[in-house]
Parts: structure tokens; C-alpha cells; sequence
């Protein structure tokens, strides 16, 4: 990846496109001058290189030292009465300034994926709304954990409803990135907050949300999402394709996998609906794929089933912060996709 991709170019001394180029230039007048042809007409393929890895700007220092020295080998090495070491030199001239422009267009495109992906990712964030600590009975913390700079932003979603059959909460990803992403996931947040205090069945809910973006989508888009209901002593789920959530008590853990294959939103979702027991104490981590396909420097997943029981020890914010923590570890802190993560407590009395 380019240094200046972040917007910040790497300091001189260590960018890997002046290093490089100016290595190719050093070998093309080291051949020049051990061999007896003359190759100062390639001298600017140096900056060719150069401008593979770096910015404008310093691509155009690689080809102008390039330009000088093609002129200056030439006129060394040639009779200044031929013209053909200025001819030479002249192609390589061109050659160089080719470079610049090249490298001038893939800035300005970068620059422009810049500014998408952060119009993307501050629409996310405004999307995003805090859950409450506590609501109806259970207490709540949730994260979201953005991508290394070089991922677009993803459309991962969240919300929490009160309703009169019990707490409803949606975790969703949008398949896709940048801004794209995060309009479909603003529109299923609009669905859910409409739908779900109104429909006192839970699939009724997913089927809605599916018939409601599936005018935004083509034919090969989706949105993965899990739709939980939370009642005195009941877990009630709707998977539509996405990562089972992980139930934690002191003794146990369970990844509460759908009981029949479920397709996404968008795709036709007409979930079975899936009862669990609900423990006091009892917490749930809904979270998106980022976080079960993170994977480490040897390619192996996140293992989230090894490290799920902390999930039931300190309080809600402590142990998210640490499964992001071993995350971070796990991927060498270089996350490839977005990812959210909402872990909810059954408490033992209402609160509001």
C-alpha cells in the first residue's frame, strides 16, 4: 500500500518509493558505467517506480535527479557534437514526466476514496445511537470497532426497542462497503425502530425488514441480522444468516445456533423463530462477523469459543473491553473488517 494512502506521507528517509527508485537509478548508471552501452534512456524507468509507491511530489524529485543524470552520463560519455545521448535523454524525459502524471492521478483518486470513506464512517457513527446501560430488566455495553485504515467502512448496525412483549434488539451487517453500506443500514435501523414496537411476532418482524430492503438492494446484496427478544424468563430469537449469538452464565457456554438454515434480509428471510432460557446473571454477546472471521497472522480465526467465559466475569464494559483486547492481539492489531458487539445482562428486577 502506498505510504501516502492515510494522508500522511512516510518521512524521506524511510519512503519505499524514493528507496526504490533511487535503488533502480543507482543500478542503471552502475550498468552504465561498468558496461559499454548506454542506458540513459531508462534512467526515469526509476521514476516509474517510484511513482508505484509514493506520492506525486516526490516521484517528481526521482525523475528530475533521473532527467539530470541521463543529460550529464550523456554528455560525459558521448561526443557533444552527436545528438543522439540528447535524444536518449530526452525520451527518458518523458518517460519521467509520465511517471508524475500517473502518480498525480492515483493521488487525487486516493484522496477522493479518502474523503468517501469518512463521510461513510461519520454517517455510521451518527446511525449508531448509544443503547442504554440499562433497560427493562437488563443492562447493556456495546462497541464498535472500525477496520484498519485500509478497509472502507462497513455497514454494521444496532438498536435496542422497548415493546409491550419485551425488549427487542437487532445486530446486523450490511454485505458491501462504504457509503452504500451505511444507507441500507439506515434504512433497516428506520424499519426496526417503526416495526418492531408494532408486530407482536418476532418473524413478522424480520419479514418486514426483508420486504422493506429488498427495493434497496440488487440481486445480490443482503444484510445478515440477528433479532432478539428478551422477556421475564425467555430468550426468543430470529437468525437471518448471521453469527449465532453466545449465551454465558458462571457454568456455561453456548453459541445458540439457529435450529433450521436461515438466508438474510433481503433475500427472502422468513426465520423459525429459536426460545432459550433466560437466566438471571445470564449475558448475551451479539456481535458481527468481524469478529468471528478476524483473523491472525497465521490465517487462523478469532477463537471466540476459547475466550467466551470471560465474557461472564467484571462488569458488562470490562468484558468487552477485554474480548477486544484478545481481538486485537489475536489479529495483530490489524482488524480487516468492521465489527459491533452488543453484550446484554438479564438483571435480577426491571429497570427503565
Amino acid at each position: 500500500m502506498p505510504p501516502h494512502a492515510s494522508g500522511r506521507p512516510a518521512p524521506l528517509a524511510t519512503d519505499p518509493g524514493l528507496l526504490a527508485g533511487f535503488g533502480v537509478l543507482a543500478l542503471l548508471v552502475g550498468g552504465d558505467l561498468l558496461a559499454d552501452v548506454l542506458l540513459t534512456a531508462t534512467y526515469t524507468a526509476s521514476a516509474i517506480v517510484a511513482s508505484m509507491l509514493t506520492d506525486a511530489r516526490r516521484t517528481t524529485g526521482v525523475a528530475a535527479v533521473g532527467v539530470l543524470l541521463a543529460f550529464a552520463m550523456g554528455y560525459v560519455r558521448s561526443d557533444a557534437g552527436e545528438m543522439e545521448w540528447i535524444l536518449r535523454a530526452s525520451l527518458g524525459s518523458g518517460l519521467g514526466v509520465l511517471a508524475v502524471v500517473s502518480a498525480h492521478v492515483r493521488d487525487k483518486r486516493e484522496d477522493r476514496l479518502r474523503r468517501m470513506t469518512i463521510i461513510a464512517a461519520t454517517a455510521q457513527q451518527a446511525l449508531l445511537s448509544s443503547l442504554p446501560s440499562s433497560i427493562g430488566g437488563l443492562a447493556m455495553a456495546s462497541r464498535y470497532v472500525s477496520a484498519t485504515s485500509e478497509a472502507l467502512v462497513g455497514g454494521d448496525l444496532y438498536e435496542v426497542v422497548p415493546t409491550p412483549w419485551g425488549v427487542r434488539v437487532i445486530v446486523g451487517d450490511v454485505k458491501g462497503k462504504g457509503i452504500e453500506a451505511v444507507q441500507v443500514a439506515a434504512a433497516v435501523l428506520s424499519a426496526f425502530r417503526h416495526t418492531a414496537g408494532d408486530e407482536p411476532d418476532l418473524a413478522a418482524v424480520a419479514r418486514t425488514l426483508d420486504a422493506t430492503i429488498r427495493r434497496l438492494l440488487s440481486d445480490e446484496d443482503f444484510v445478515t441480522a440477528v433479532i432478539a427478544e428478551f422477556g421475564p424468563d425467555r430468550l426468543t430469537l430470529a437468525n437471518c444468516g448471521h453469527p449465532a449469538p453466545v449465551l454465558v452464565t458462571d457454568a456455561t457456554t453456548t453459541v445458540l445456533e439457529p435450529a433450521d438454515a436461515t438466508v438474510p434480509l433481503g433475500l427472502g428471510a422468513n426465520p423459525l423463530l429459536a426460545v432459550h432460557d433466560w437466566p438471571v446473571d445470564g449475558r448475551l454477546l451479539l456481535h458481527t462477523d468481524g469478529l468471528s472471521e478476524a483473523r491472525g497472522h497465521r490465517g487462523l480465526f478469532f477463537p471466540l469459543d476459547d475466550v467466551a467465559d470471560g465474557l461472564a466475569r467484571g462488569s458488562l464494559d470490562e468484558a468487552l473491553d477485554e474480548l477486544v483486547a484478545a481481538l486485537l492481539r489475536h489479529a495483530n492489531a490489524e482488524i480487516g473488517d468492521d465489527l459491533a458487539l452488543v453484550l446484554i445482562e438479564h438483571q435480577n428486577r426491571p429497570t427503565s
